[in-house]
This record gives structure tokens, C-alpha cells and sequence, in this order.
């Protein structure tokens, strides 16, 4: 019946027991008549239509609404089961006894009775009732007592055996509650219906206990069973309720609590290495071993768990056929400030354990020793192994020492009052294998921060003649980082130091035969590459484009000649750039003898390099002839353009690593294009050893960096390399250049071409989604890459994937619109796409238009011969260009205007680019633009190349690998 909040109601709730899911709340609100009594008219209620009856609810009536409304079989039925099922066919299969459903059904119940506590919380100062059996809401009243009653538990032991109840009072006066009907609503904590009043009780009472005795007036504990009942049920009893025995005794006592911390293994025991044994061969993994640490208290003569949280606990102690039960008085503060202590210190612990690896729990044991003993701790071992754990003092004291052509390694490692030498050490931990078993038979297990800590250091060190550890000179980066660590005392000359910062290295004096003056920069890279050769390093000469590094390079190598250095130096790059070195030479350093070594009918006789200074060749040239190349001792090998060695696999990366050299080095304005292996291959070449082994360098540094983004990993490797990498940037140095202005064009697709891109993009991105879902992210990067690709090239012009194509393209032209203009105002234009086909559009309506222009992409022959045109012709105003053969090796500085007709993945690529105008020799301010068609997949990557993680920029890196890095959330942003 419906009942009008304009009249007078008052809530009221009601309480039922359920077929299945015991009692029940439900809530109504019931017409009064004119007297203020209830009357038969009534409606349920619930959080839907409460609002309604505002007038007369409070802020609790709206929370005990909410909690009925989620006990009601549908609630329930819908929280446990997401399929639209009807209570007669979902209760009867759940509550069938044969179907071994008793998982679920602890769920339910446990689901209700929190929600059953909540309310019966609540309910005091509410209308409550029991429900008739013909739904009559208020059929009876239930009185909700205020005082919560008090329960003692009786034991009385006879020589048979022994009775248990529980008597109940309220107020102080004894509540007869056996055999009057009285029912437990809710067991945690219990609360009772008794003649219409509604108890609740102190110390959280569980109904369990109770329930048993409503019928029945004791419970008989048989002797043969009593030991193990009174310490699993009468022992919790006495510690957390009230007890009155006849037959046993029950002794209060206070201690203070003294902390154990007790180490057994969780898995695996395996063989021990012994370091003190020659014959000792039995060697164990501990990787994955792990240790368990449980904390527990001792009070007085007795113990308890840490886990066992509770204002007292008891312990049970049979004498003979007497009990005694200890109730002990736990100090729970005391007890969480201990166990805070061990959180706050790193250990994760949780519920009084913590399972962690061996490595972890000693090194956790060794730091925190001193205040471990300041506390009190008592460490104890148990386990199924006899093996005993060293848990003494643990102590490595490592110095470096500068040697004339490497640094000598002393160390000293202690366990307790026995020593282990570096040697041992090394072996041990490059193998992972973490035991020593000491002469006294205990197992010291290594800590995880010698390994962390120390790890490069065994990984880098090597031994000399006599068997003693030594570091090469190129790992200076390592031993400053080991002082600076307090990790270890370093003794070093003031001149090796000064590598760290390359502003305090001595000028070099240039050589008399320079013709030219280097920069202020230049002058300091000059510096930099004669102090390497010096201590006999390689180097990485990573100046932007445009800034100078054949100079530099070419500086240094008739320093040398003019020094007298011996044998000549082998220049190698790639082919475009052989002129480029040769035309360098002539103009600054005529004096120094160069010998092109190229073509097919060069003169395969190494004998012949000693009549020259310099010896230029390409990257195809060594690798054909890398076996007659092998048989000369150069002065230097050096690579341009370096990073055609990234892949260590890589037959040119193979072959140049065989060359014979006094000194080496690589020139690159991006020594990492894909992955940082690029950087380690490169690193390899000019200081072998100096990130460890290819595995060495994937597990400690790449992994972590590129999979982890572990920032500490990157601070190490840059650490590492950075002496041996000079970088400067034309922002940094280059000051007299002329201002760049760099611009990026939005240009609208038309709409043919946006039907195009529209139908191209659903394709793929079914398709691609779909890949994603079978065979996973790696496996779909093909075809993302092939559906990318075909997305850009449509959003450039639809021609370069549909020849029979009729229509235009937005971008094409605001292309065109703007280079007219530029060739109007007598600009020169650079125009750049990793497009051939898009080139080749572009190159018919100049061809239309009668407009000259130079061309160059991967075909092209006469290479500087386009060059020399677009430079030394004041007509001829636009030069398109291809990017792979325009990257590297071009002085285009007559231009002033760059367009970058497609966005590149690699923003680094772009700038390469731009440096092909705007480098030393430029004039004019530099107007780049860059050609964006909106809402397509270039404006998308131009967002996701902002918010994608670089590799690590500290590293000098680009990151060409672009697709490799996307999620599927980024690809189905980059399709949408």
C-alpha cells in the first residue's frame, strides 16, 4: 500500500529470518492514525524512495536503509552471481548440501553478518520489530537495551571430566536465558533476542559461544580430550573473557616482553661452497631461495607470536593431572613499536613474518645489527636442515690504488673473525652463487648490497700475472663512484681526475701546419682527444651537426704527424661522406698525406699506408677487406658516423673490432638510435671491457633501463661513459649562429582524401586490435608499423599509396601555397620526407611550373654535384631531399627556409635535418616548418613523442625504436 508522506508515518524496522540467509532487516514506513499509534497500513522502503520521507529520517535512518537494502536476497544474488538469476533457482543450487558449495556459503554469511553488525550498531533509540509470519512489519516489538551485559564463563574439572557454561547478567542481575526461546541474531559479536529485549554484550562476545547453551544447560568435556580442549578453546576463553574455575588454576602475570626473531628456511637447502676447502666444489644458488623471519615475544618463561595481538594471552602448563593457566598481561605498545621499527627498517613484514630472499634477510640482520642489540633482540634458527646461518658481523673494506697502466684492487672481507680473499669473492658472486661455509661449518650468506654495490667492480675487474685483481684505467667512472660512495678509499693523481670535468684539461698546443682557427669549443674537443691519448683511451666525439668534429678530428691527427706518432690512422665511414673528408683535409691540414681507399680498383697492398699520414676508407670497403686490413698496425681507427655499428651481430660491427690500433676512436651526432645495446656496441669499440660483457651490460643496465626506466641504473651508466663521450650542443656553443625559428603547419584534409584515411584507419585498426588480442603487442608491431606507415603516407598525399587516386590533398597544398611564396621572396628551401613518392609528387608540379631544383635521394649518382648546384647557384631555389641520403655529410647553408613535409618518429632525425642549413657557415636566420595534417596519426605522434619515456636523455639518446615503445592504449589512441 502506498503511503503519503503528507500524512503521519513513522519508520520503523523490521527483522525476519530468511529460508537461507538467516535474519534479515528490512525497513517500512507505517501510516499512523490519529492517535500517533501504527496502524496496518504500511510500504517498504529503501534507498530509492527515502527521500521522500525526509521529513522524518535522519542522517542514520538513510545509513540503515542503505545496509537493509543490501542484505535482501536480490542484493545478495547480484553481488555473488553477474548473471540475472531468480532467487528460487539460485538459493536452492547454492544451499544444496550435495553440491559442495560451502565456500560460497561462508562468503554470504560473512558478507551479511558485517552487515548485520553494522546495523544492529545502529539501531539503538529505532523503532524495531519482528515480523509476523503473514508479513505483518511490526508484529511484535523488540526493545533495543541500552547497558551491554556481561557474560562469565564457568569450568568445574571433576576426576570424569568437565562441565562448561556460560551465566549471563544485565544491570548486575542474572538473565535466565535457557530454554525461553531466545535467539542469536548475529554472531560477530553476538547479539541476543530475548523476550523481546535486544542484548548486546561486553568484550565482544562471539555467538558461537552462546548458541549452544540456549537449549541446553552444560557442555561435558570428556577427559581423553580435555588437554587438547583447554588449549585450543579454554586458553583463548581465559584470555579474552571472564572465567570462573573449579579445578584448575588460573594465575595472572606481567612481564616486560623481550623480541625473538626466529630464521628458518622456506626452500631449498642445497650445497655450500666452501672457500677454505680446495676440494670445496658444491656451489649453491640462493637467487631464489628464500628465508622466513617470524617475530615473536618472550615473557618471562613464556612465549608468544607477535600475530597473536591481544591485552593478554595464555599459556597452558600440565603438571602431572593438574592445570595452571598463565594469563599473561601483554604490552601491546612496547610490541608495536618493535614491529614498527622493522617496517620503517625495510623489512616487509606482515603478520609477524616475513618471507624474503637469503641475500635480503642477512644484509637486513647485518644493518640493522646495532640497533637489533640495543633493542634486545634474541636471534634464533630453526629449520628441517642441520645447516647453521652465520649471523655475525659482516664487513667489506675495499681500496684502489692508481698503478702505471691500470688500478690495483686491495680488499678485505671478514665474517666474524674469518677471512675470505677478493679473488674468491668475485668468483662467487659473478656466478650468483651467494653461500660460504666457514671452518666453524655455519653459512654465511653474502648480502644483497655487496652485490648491488659492488657488482660492477667484480664484473669489470680482472687479474694480473700473478693472479691479482686490477681495474683498466678506462673504469675511472667506477672508482669515483666507489669513493663517492664511501664504498671505498681511492688513491689517484690530480691529472687523472681532471677527465671528470673536461674544462680543467690542459690546452694542447696546435699544430704549426693548422691552417684556420678553431673555435673556443673546437679548441676544447682538440684538448679533450690529445688528453685521451694521452692515458691511452677511447673516445666518443658526439657534437651536434654542423659543429665541427672533422676539424677537430683532423687537428688532432697532424698533431700527431707533427709529433712523430708512428704508423698511419684509418679513417672509415660511410661513402656520401669520403669527398666531404677529403675536400676538410685539403682546406685545414694540406700537410697531412691522405689515401683514398676505395673503389673497385683499389690497390688491395696494406704495405703502401706507411708512405701516408691518413688513410680514408668506407664501412663496405673494411668489410670486404677486413682480412688484409688486419695485417697493419694503425696509429688510430676511426669510425664517423659510428653508429653504422650499433648491432654488435652486425658484420661491419665484427669487422672493424678486428682492426689493429694504437688508439681509437668514433665521431657520431647520435650514438643511440634504437636501444642502449647501440651504445654498448660503440663503447665496446673504442674501450673493450668498459660495460662488462654483452650479457653483463643487457642484464645490468639495458633491461633495467628501457623495461624499468630505473633512473639509478641511468645515473651509473651515464657515470660511466661520460668520460669518454664529449658532447656539446649548438645551443651550448654554437653563439654566433643565427637564430633558428621553428614553426609547425596544420593543414586540413580534403574531404576525398579524408574518406581515404577514414576507411584505410577502420581497417587497420580492427585488424591490428584484433592481432593484438590473439598473438599479443610484440607479435602485431609488423603490422602496426605497415598500418602506420600506410595512415601517414594518406595523410601526406593518398597518391603515394592509390595511383589511380584523383583527388588532392590538404597538406600538398598548403605545401605548395608556401613555397611559392618562398621562391617569390627569393628564399632558399630545403624540403625534406623519408617519402621518395611524396618527393616525387612535389617534383612534378615544379616540373609543371617550370621551377628548377636540385634532388637527392638513395639513387641519386652524382651526389655532390647536386650540392655544388644548390650552393653556388643563386637560382636555383629549392632542393628536395630524401632523408636517408640527406642525413649525414651535407653543408647546405645558402638555404634558409627547411621543410619537413612528414613528422619522422624521431624528433633527433628532424633535427639532423634542420643542422644541414643551420651550421657553421650560415648567415641568415633559419625558418624551419614542419607539415602536420590535423586529426590524423601525424598530429598524434607529434603528442605521444612528448609524453614517451626517452630512453634516457642524460645518455644522448633518440629513440628510433618509436613503435616498439607504444601500449596498446597508445596504439588504439594513435587509431581512433
Amino acid at each position: 500500500m502506498k503511503i503519503s508522506a503528507a500524512q503521519p508515518f513513522q519508520i520503523i524496522y523490521s527483522l525476519y529470518e530468511h529460508e537461507y540467509l538467516g535474519y534479515i532487516f528490512e525497513s517500512f514506513v507505517v501510516h499512523l492514525d490519529e492517535k500517533g499509534k501504527l496502524t496496518l497500513q504500511h510500504q517498504n522502503i529503501s534507498s530509492k524512495n527515502a527521500s521522500e520521507f525526509a521529513s522524518r529520517l535522519d542522517t542514520t535512518d538513510y545509513e540503515l536503509i542503505e545496509l537493509m537494502d543490501q542484505m535482501q536476497q536480490e542484493a545478495v544474488i547480484k553481488h555473488f552471481n553477474k548473471k540475472n538469476v531468480k532467487p528460487e533457482e539460485f538459493f536452492p543450487k547454492i544451499y544444496d548440501n550435495g553440491k559442495n558449495n560451502d565456500a560460497l556459503k561462508a562468503e554470504i554469511e560473512s558478507y551479511l553478518e558485517r552487515r548485520r553488525s553494522k546495523i544492529l550498531e545502529r539501531i539503538q533509540g529505532k523503532w524495531l520489530y519482528e515480523m509476523g509470519n503473514d508479513g505483518e512489519p511490526a508484529w511484535k516489538k523488540i526493545e533495543v537495551l541500552e547497558q551491554k551485559a556481561t557474560v562469565l564463563f564457568h569450568f568445574r574439572r571433576n576426576e570424569e571430566n568437565t562441565h562448561y557454561f556460560p551465566t549471563i547478567k544485565y544491570n548486575g542481575e542474572k538473565v535466565d536465558f535457557q530454554y525461553k526461546g531466545a535467539y542469536i541474531i548475529c554472531k560477530s559479536p553476538a547479539w541476543m533476542v530475548l523476550e523481546g529485549k535486544l542484548y548486546s554484550f561486553e568484550k565482544d562476545v562471539d555467538g558461537k559461544k552462546l548458541a549452544p547453551f540456549l537449549n541446553k544447560k552444560f557442555i561435558v568435556i570428556p577427559k581423553n580430550v580435555e588437554e587438547t580442549y583447554y588449549n585450543k578453546f579454554v586458553a583463548p576463553l581465559i584470555a579474552s573473557f571472564d572465567v570462573y574455575a573449579k579445578g584448575f588454576e588460573i594465575n595472572s602475570e606481567r612481564y616486560n616482553p623481550i623480541p625473538i626473531l626466529t630464521i628458518s628456511e622456506l626452500a631449498g637447502s642445497g650445497a655450500s661452497m666452501s672457500l677454505f676447502n680446495e676440494n670445496g666444489n658444491g656451489q649453491t644458488n640462493v637467487e631464489n631461495e628464500k628465508i622466513l623471519l617470524e617475530l615473536s615475544f618472550k615473557y618471562g618463561p613464556f612465549k608468544f607470536k607477535a600475530s597473536n595481538i591481544g591485552p593478554v594471552s595464555v599459556s597452558v602448563d600440565k603438571q602431572g593431572d593438574s592445570y595452571t593457566f598463565h594469563r599473561v598481561s601483554r604490552k601491546l605498545d612496547d610490541e608495536k613499536e618493535i614491529i614498527q621499527f622493522m617496517i620503517n627498517s625495510g623489512l616487509p613484514i606482515r603478520n609477524s613474518k616475513a618471507a624474503i630472499s637469503k641475500t635480503t634477510a642477512f644484509a637486513w640482520l647485518d644493518e640493522n645489527r646495532e640497533e637489533l642489540d640495543n633493542r634486545e633482540f634474541i636471534i634464533d634458527q630453526k629449520g628441517r636442515s642441520s645447516k647453521k646461518y652465520f649471523i655475525g658481523e659482516y664487513k667489506i673494506s675495499v681500496e684502489v690504488r692508481e698503478n702505471i697502466d691500470w688500478f690495483d684492487i686491495h680488499a678485505v672481507i671478514q665474517f666474524g673473525k674469518y677471512q675470505i680473499s677478493f679473488k674468491e669473492l668475485r668468483k662467487l658472486i659473478s656466478k650468483k652463487k651467494l653461500e660460504v661455509e666457514l671452518p666453524n661449518g655455519e653459512i654465511a650468506v653474502i648480502p644483497e648490497s655487496w652485490l648491488n654495490e659492488y657488482s660492477e667492480l667484480f664484473a669489470f675487474s680482472e687479474e694480473d700475472e700473478n693472479g691479482e685483481p686490477k681495474l683498466k684505467k678506462h673504469h675511472l667512472a667506477l672508482v669515483q663512484d666507489l669513493e663517492n660512495g664511501n664504498l671505498a678509499k681511492v688513491t689517484m693523481s690530480k691529472k687523472l681526475e681532471s677527465l671528470k670535468g673536461f674544462e680543467s684539461i690542459e690546452d694542447a698546443p696546435i699544430p704549426q701546419n693548422f691552417k684556420g682557427k678553431l673555435r673556443p669549443y673546437q679548441l676544447a674537443g682538440y684538448n679533450w682527444l690529445h688528453f685521451l691519448n694521452q692515458y691511452k683511451f677511447g673516445g666518443c666525439l658526439a657534437d651536434d651537426m654542423g659543429l665541427g668534429k672533422t676539424v677537430q678530428t683532423l687537428t688532432m691527427l697532424l698533431s700527431q704527424k707533427e709529433a712523430g706518432a708512428q704508423g698511419a690512422s684509418l679513417l672509415i665511414m660511410p661513402t656520401s661522406l669520403v669527398y666531404n673528408w677529403e675536400a676538410e683535409a685539403k682546406k685545414f691540414t694540406p700537410k697531412l698525406k691522405v689515401f683514398t681507399y676505395t673503389g673497385t680498383n683499389r690497390d688491395k697492398n696494406p704495405e703502401k699506408f706507411a708512405k701516408y699520414d691518413v688513410i680514408i676508407t668506407s664501412y663496405g670497403i673494411v668489410r670486404l677487406d677486413i682480412d688484409l686490413l688486419t695485417d697493419y698496425y694503425f696509429n688510430y681507427v676511426i669510425l664517423d658516423e659510428s653508429q653504422a655499428i650499433k648491432n654488435p651481430a652486425s658484420n661491419i660491427a665484427k669487422a672493424v673490432r678486428q682492426l689493429n690500433s694504437r688508439n681509437r676512436l668514433i665521431l657520431t651526432g647520435t650514438p643511440l638510435e634504437n636501444s642502449t645495446m647501440d651504445l654498448w656496441s660503440q663503447m665496446n669499440f673504442i674501450n673493450p671491457g668498459l660495460l662488462g660483457s654483452q650479457s653483463f651490460f643487457k642484464n645490468e643496465f639495458l633491461n633495467p633501463i628501457e623495461k624499468k626506466n630505473d633512473e639509478e641504473k641511468t645515473r651509473k651508466l651515464n657515470a660511466i661513459i661520460k668520460p669518454f663521450i664529449m658532447r656539446r650542443h649548438k645551443s651550448q656553443v654554437a653563439t654566433e649562429l643565427p637564430e633558428k625559428v621553428e614553426n609547425v603547419q596544420y593543414s586540413d584534409l580534403t574531404p576525398s582524401q579524408e574518406k581515404e584515411y577514414d576507411k584505410v584507419k577502420s581497417y587497420y585498426r580492427n585488424k591490428i586490435l584484433e592481432n593484438i588480442e590473439m598473438q599479443g603487442l610484440n607479435k602485431s608491431q609488423l603490422l602496426l608499423l605497415q598500418g602506420l606507415t600506410k595512415l601517414r603516407q594518406i595523410a601526406n598525399h593518398p597518391k603515394m599509396v592509390d595511383l589511380e587516386y584523383n583527388g588532392d590533398s590538404g597538406k600538398m597544398q598548403d605545401v605548395i601555397l608556401k613555397l611559392d611564396n618562398a621562391i617569390r621572396d627569393d628564399h632558399k628551401i630545403l624540403i625534406f620526407s623519408q617519402f621518395v613518392k611524396h618527393l616525387s609528387i612535389l617534383a612534378e608540379h615544379l616540373k609543371e611550373k617550370h621551377i628548377d631544383f636540385a634532388y637527392l635521394d638513395g639513387s641519386t649518382k652524382d651526389r655532390q654535384a647536386q650540392v655544388e648546384r644548390f650552393q653556388n647557384d643563386s637560382s636555383l631555389k629549392v632542393f628536395l631531399i630524401s632523408l636517408k641520403a640527406g642525413g649525414l655529410g651535407l653543408n647546405l647553408t645558402k638555404a634558409d627556409y627547411v621543410f619537413i613535409l612528414d613528422p619522422w618518429w624521431n624528433p633527433a632525425i628532424e633535427a639532423q635535418a634542420v643542422d644541414r642549413a643551420h651550421r657553421i657557415g650560415q648567415e641568415n636566420k633559419v625558418f624551419t616548418y614542419k607539415f602536420i595534417s590535423k586529426n590524423t596519426v601525424e598530429e598524434k605522434i607529434l603528442a605521444l613523442q612528448k609524453h614517451k619515456r626517452k630512453l634516457a636523455s642524460e645518455l644522448i639518446t633518440t629513440e628510433e625504436s618509436f613503435v616498439k615503445s607504444l601500449s596498446k592504449e597508445d596504439i588504439e589512441s594513435l587509431l581512433s
